[in-house]
Protein backbone atom coordinates (compact mmCIF):
# COMPACT_ATOMS: atom_id res chain seq x y z
CA UNK A 1 0.00 0.00 0.00
CA UNK A 2 2.89 2.34 0.83
CA UNK A 3 4.49 1.67 -2.57
CA UNK A 4 1.24 2.54 -4.35
CA UNK A 5 0.98 5.81 -2.39
CA UNK A 6 4.57 6.75 -3.24
CA UNK A 7 4.02 5.91 -6.91
CA UNK A 8 0.80 7.94 -6.99
CA UNK A 9 2.42 10.95 -5.29
CA UNK A 10 5.48 11.08 -7.56
CA UNK A 11 3.25 10.62 -10.61
CA UNK A 12 0.98 13.45 -9.45
CA UNK A 13 3.95 15.81 -9.01
CA UNK A 14 5.14 14.96 -12.53
CA UNK A 15 1.71 15.60 -14.07
CA UNK A 16 1.19 18.85 -12.12
CA UNK A 17 4.58 20.21 -13.15
CA UNK A 18 3.84 19.39 -16.77
CA UNK A 19 0.27 20.72 -16.87
CA UNK A 20 1.01 23.94 -14.95
CA UNK A 21 4.03 24.75 -17.12
CA UNK A 22 2.02 24.34 -20.33
CA UNK A 23 0.28 27.67 -19.92
CA UNK A 24 3.47 29.71 -19.99
CA UNK A 25 5.73 29.23 -22.98
CA UNK A 26 8.94 30.15 -21.15
CA UNK A 27 8.08 27.93 -18.17
CA UNK A 28 7.48 25.01 -20.54
CA UNK A 29 10.77 25.60 -22.37
CA UNK A 30 12.65 25.72 -19.07
CA UNK A 31 10.92 22.64 -17.63
CA UNK A 32 11.52 20.58 -20.76
CA UNK A 33 15.13 21.71 -20.79
CA UNK A 34 15.54 20.27 -17.28
CA UNK A 35 13.59 17.14 -18.22
CA UNK A 36 15.72 16.79 -21.34
CA UNK A 37 18.96 16.96 -19.36
CA UNK A 38 17.70 14.32 -16.93
CA UNK A 39 16.53 11.98 -19.71
CA UNK A 40 19.80 12.52 -21.55
CA UNK A 41 21.81 11.67 -18.42
CA UNK A 42 19.77 8.50 -17.88
CA UNK A 43 20.12 7.47 -21.51
CA UNK A 44 23.88 8.13 -21.52
CA UNK A 45 24.16 5.81 -18.55
CA UNK A 46 22.21 3.09 -20.40
CA UNK A 47 24.47 3.25 -23.44
CA UNK A 48 27.63 3.89 -21.38
CA UNK A 49 28.47 7.21 -23.01
CA UNK A 50 30.73 9.50 -21.00
CA UNK A 51 31.64 13.16 -21.41
CA UNK A 52 29.72 16.44 -21.71
CA UNK A 53 29.56 16.90 -25.49
CA UNK A 54 26.02 15.51 -25.74
CA UNK A 55 24.82 18.01 -23.08
CA UNK A 56 26.37 20.88 -25.02
CA UNK A 57 24.78 19.71 -28.29
CA UNK A 58 21.39 19.36 -26.61
CA UNK A 59 21.58 22.83 -25.07
CA UNK A 60 22.54 24.47 -28.38
CA UNK A 61 19.88 22.87 -30.58
CA UNK A 62 17.20 23.10 -27.89
CA UNK A 63 17.53 26.84 -27.33
CA UNK A 64 18.13 27.62 -31.00
CA UNK A 65 14.75 26.13 -31.87
CA UNK A 66 13.04 27.18 -28.65
CA UNK A 67 14.00 30.84 -28.95
CA UNK A 68 14.62 31.21 -32.68
CA UNK A 69 11.94 33.83 -33.19
CA UNK A 70 12.88 35.80 -30.07
CA UNK A 71 16.59 35.96 -30.94
CA UNK A 72 16.30 36.31 -34.70
CA UNK A 73 13.15 38.49 -34.56
CA UNK A 74 11.92 36.39 -37.47
CA UNK A 75 10.89 32.85 -38.36
CA UNK A 76 13.01 32.97 -41.53
CA UNK A 77 15.16 29.84 -41.69
CA UNK A 78 13.28 28.09 -38.89
CA UNK A 79 11.15 26.02 -41.26
CA UNK A 80 14.15 24.84 -43.28
CA UNK A 81 16.16 24.00 -40.16
CA UNK A 82 13.20 22.11 -38.71
CA UNK A 83 12.81 20.05 -41.87
CA UNK A 84 16.46 19.05 -41.80
CA UNK A 85 16.28 18.06 -38.12
CA UNK A 86 13.06 16.15 -38.73
CA UNK A 87 14.34 14.14 -41.67
CA UNK A 88 17.50 13.09 -39.81
CA UNK A 89 15.59 12.30 -36.59
CA UNK A 90 12.98 10.14 -38.33
CA UNK A 91 15.72 8.37 -40.30
CA UNK A 92 17.51 7.51 -37.01
CA UNK A 93 14.25 6.33 -35.40
CA UNK A 94 13.48 4.09 -38.36
CA UNK A 95 16.90 2.49 -37.92
CA UNK A 96 16.08 1.92 -34.24
CA UNK A 97 12.86 0.17 -35.28
CA UNK A 98 14.91 -2.00 -37.63
CA UNK A 99 17.32 -2.82 -34.79
CA UNK A 100 14.38 -3.67 -32.52
CA UNK A 101 13.10 -6.34 -34.90
CA UNK A 102 16.26 -7.58 -36.59
CA UNK A 103 19.06 -7.41 -34.03
CA UNK A 104 19.52 -9.33 -30.78
CA UNK A 105 21.20 -6.25 -29.37
CA UNK A 106 21.17 -2.69 -30.65
CA UNK A 107 24.65 -1.90 -32.05
CA UNK A 108 26.28 0.84 -29.98
CA UNK A 109 29.52 1.78 -31.71
CA UNK A 110 31.02 5.11 -30.69
CA UNK A 111 29.55 7.37 -33.39
CA UNK A 112 26.10 5.79 -33.03
CA UNK A 113 26.02 6.73 -29.35
CA UNK A 114 26.40 10.42 -30.27
CA UNK A 115 23.87 10.09 -33.09
CA UNK A 116 21.32 8.61 -30.69
CA UNK A 117 21.81 11.24 -27.97
CA UNK A 118 21.37 13.96 -30.59
CA UNK A 119 18.63 12.68 -32.90
CA UNK A 120 16.77 10.30 -30.60
CA UNK A 121 16.76 12.11 -27.24
CA UNK A 122 17.75 15.75 -27.80
CA UNK A 123 15.73 16.38 -30.96
CA UNK A 124 12.62 14.84 -29.35
CA UNK A 125 12.44 17.67 -26.82
CA UNK A 126 12.83 20.16 -29.64
CA UNK A 127 9.80 18.63 -31.37
CA UNK A 128 7.79 18.69 -28.16
CA UNK A 129 8.33 22.46 -28.00
CA UNK A 130 7.54 22.81 -31.71
CA UNK A 131 4.29 20.87 -31.22
CA UNK A 132 3.24 23.30 -28.49
CA UNK A 133 4.34 26.25 -30.65
CA UNK A 134 2.36 24.95 -33.63
CA UNK A 135 3.75 26.95 -36.57
CA UNK A 136 4.63 30.04 -34.46
CA UNK A 137 1.25 30.05 -32.65
CA UNK A 138 1.63 28.84 -29.08
CA UNK A 139 -1.16 26.37 -28.32
CA UNK A 140 -0.36 24.16 -25.31
CA UNK A 141 -3.59 22.21 -25.70
CA UNK A 142 -2.19 20.32 -28.69
CA UNK A 143 0.79 19.10 -26.67
CA UNK A 144 -1.42 18.38 -23.64
CA UNK A 145 -3.73 16.33 -25.86
CA UNK A 146 -0.76 14.27 -27.08
CA UNK A 147 0.34 13.58 -23.51
CA UNK A 148 -3.21 12.56 -22.57
CA UNK A 149 -3.23 10.11 -25.49
CA UNK A 150 0.05 8.62 -24.21
CA UNK A 151 -1.29 8.32 -20.66
CA UNK A 152 -4.59 6.76 -21.79
CA UNK A 153 -2.81 4.32 -24.10
CA UNK A 154 -0.31 3.25 -21.41
CA UNK A 155 -2.97 2.91 -18.71
CA UNK A 156 -5.44 0.84 -20.72
CA UNK A 157 -2.73 -1.23 -22.37
CA UNK A 158 -1.73 -2.27 -18.85
CA UNK A 159 -5.30 -2.81 -17.59
CA UNK A 160 -6.51 -4.74 -20.64
CA UNK A 161 -3.26 -6.68 -20.94
CA UNK A 162 -3.22 -7.74 -17.28
CA UNK A 163 -6.87 -8.86 -17.46
CA UNK A 164 -7.20 -10.36 -20.94
CA UNK A 165 -3.66 -10.59 -22.32
CA UNK A 166 -2.59 -13.98 -23.66
CA UNK A 167 -0.58 -13.36 -26.86
CA UNK A 168 2.81 -11.83 -26.06
CA UNK A 169 3.67 -8.74 -28.10
CA UNK A 170 7.47 -8.90 -27.84
CA UNK A 171 8.39 -11.53 -25.21
CA UNK A 172 12.16 -11.30 -25.67
CA UNK A 173 12.15 -7.60 -24.77
CA UNK A 174 9.07 -6.96 -22.63
CA UNK A 175 7.43 -10.19 -21.41
CA UNK A 176 4.47 -8.38 -19.81
CA UNK A 177 3.29 -6.61 -22.96
CA UNK A 178 0.58 -8.38 -24.92
CA UNK A 179 -1.17 -7.94 -28.25
CA UNK A 180 -4.49 -7.64 -26.41
CA UNK A 181 -3.02 -4.92 -24.21
CA UNK A 182 -1.72 -3.01 -27.21
CA UNK A 183 -5.11 -3.21 -28.95
CA UNK A 184 -6.90 -2.18 -25.74
CA UNK A 185 -4.63 0.84 -25.32
CA UNK A 186 -5.15 1.78 -28.96
CA UNK A 187 -8.95 1.45 -28.66
CA UNK A 188 -9.23 3.66 -25.59
CA UNK A 189 -6.79 6.21 -27.03
CA UNK A 190 -9.05 6.42 -30.10
CA UNK A 191 -12.09 6.90 -27.85
CA UNK A 192 -10.34 9.59 -25.81
CA UNK A 193 -9.45 11.46 -29.02
CA UNK A 194 -13.15 12.39 -29.36
CA UNK A 195 -13.17 14.08 -25.94
CA UNK A 196 -9.82 15.80 -26.59
CA UNK A 197 -11.22 17.23 -29.83
CA UNK A 198 -14.41 18.36 -28.05
CA UNK A 199 -12.78 20.07 -25.09
CA UNK A 200 -9.50 21.46 -26.46
CA UNK A 201 -11.01 23.10 -29.57
CA UNK A 202 -7.75 22.61 -31.45
CA UNK A 203 -8.03 20.01 -34.21
CA UNK A 204 -11.02 18.12 -35.57
CA UNK A 205 -11.97 14.70 -34.21
CA UNK A 206 -10.68 13.03 -37.40
CA UNK A 207 -7.24 14.56 -36.94
CA UNK A 208 -7.13 13.67 -33.24
CA UNK A 209 -8.19 10.13 -34.15
CA UNK A 210 -5.22 9.86 -36.53
CA UNK A 211 -2.96 11.30 -33.83
CA UNK A 212 -4.22 8.69 -31.35
CA UNK A 213 -3.10 5.94 -33.75
CA UNK A 214 0.29 7.60 -34.32
CA UNK A 215 0.83 8.02 -30.57
CA UNK A 216 -0.25 4.46 -29.75
CA UNK A 217 1.85 2.77 -32.44
CA UNK A 218 5.03 4.83 -32.18
CA UNK A 219 4.67 5.26 -28.42
CA UNK A 220 4.58 1.48 -27.99
CA UNK A 221 7.62 1.12 -30.27
CA UNK A 222 9.43 3.75 -28.20
CA UNK A 223 8.61 1.86 -25.00
CA UNK A 224 9.90 -1.39 -26.49
CA UNK A 225 13.10 0.22 -27.77
CA UNK A 226 13.86 1.75 -24.37
CA UNK A 227 13.15 -1.66 -22.79
CA UNK A 228 15.71 -3.17 -25.16
CA UNK A 229 18.30 -0.57 -24.13
CA UNK A 230 17.59 -1.35 -20.47
CA UNK A 231 17.84 -5.08 -21.10
CA UNK A 232 21.22 -4.56 -22.79
CA UNK A 233 22.35 -2.47 -19.82
CA UNK A 234 20.95 -5.12 -17.45
CA UNK A 235 18.88 -2.65 -15.43
CA UNK A 236 15.18 -2.58 -14.55
CA UNK A 237 14.69 1.21 -14.71
CA UNK A 238 16.48 4.05 -16.46
CA UNK A 239 16.93 5.87 -13.14
CA UNK A 240 15.53 6.50 -9.66
CA UNK A 241 14.40 10.12 -9.82
CA UNK A 242 10.68 9.19 -9.68
CA UNK A 243 10.00 6.90 -6.71
CA UNK A 244 7.75 4.03 -7.72
CA UNK A 245 8.19 4.79 -11.42
CA UNK A 246 11.94 4.60 -11.99
CA UNK A 247 13.63 7.20 -14.15
CA UNK A 248 12.19 10.14 -16.03
CA UNK A 249 13.10 8.44 -19.30
CA UNK A 250 10.78 5.58 -18.29
CA UNK A 251 7.91 8.10 -18.30
CA UNK A 252 9.02 9.93 -21.45
CA UNK A 253 10.05 7.00 -23.65
CA UNK A 254 6.73 6.85 -25.53
CA UNK A 255 6.28 10.57 -26.22
CA UNK A 256 9.98 11.00 -27.04
CA UNK A 257 9.79 8.42 -29.81
CA UNK A 258 6.40 9.59 -31.09
CA UNK A 259 7.18 13.35 -31.08
CA UNK A 260 8.87 13.61 -34.52
CA UNK A 261 6.05 11.61 -36.12
CA UNK A 262 3.40 13.72 -34.39
CA UNK A 263 5.06 16.88 -35.67
CA UNK A 264 5.36 15.40 -39.16
CA UNK A 265 1.60 14.80 -39.20
CA UNK A 266 0.92 18.35 -37.93
CA UNK A 267 3.26 19.67 -40.59
CA UNK A 268 1.43 17.81 -43.36
CA UNK A 269 -1.87 18.99 -41.90
CA UNK A 270 -0.69 22.59 -41.89
CA UNK A 271 0.18 22.53 -45.60
CA UNK A 272 -2.86 20.64 -46.89
CA UNK A 273 -5.51 22.45 -44.88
Amino acid sequence: MKDIAIRAFSGLIYVLLLVLSLYNKHALILLFFVFGLICLAEFKKLIQLKGFISYIVFTIIYFIFGYWQLVMQSSVGLDEATQILQVISIFVLLFLIKDLFSEKTIPLFSSKRFILTTFYISSAFVFLILIANYFTIYNPNILLGCFILVWVNDTFAYLVGSRFGKQKLFPSISPKKTVEGFLGGLLFACISSYFIAEYTHTLTFTYWLILSIIVSVFGTLGDLIESKFKRQAKVKDSGVIMPGHGGLLDRFDSIIFAAPFIYLFLRILHYVS
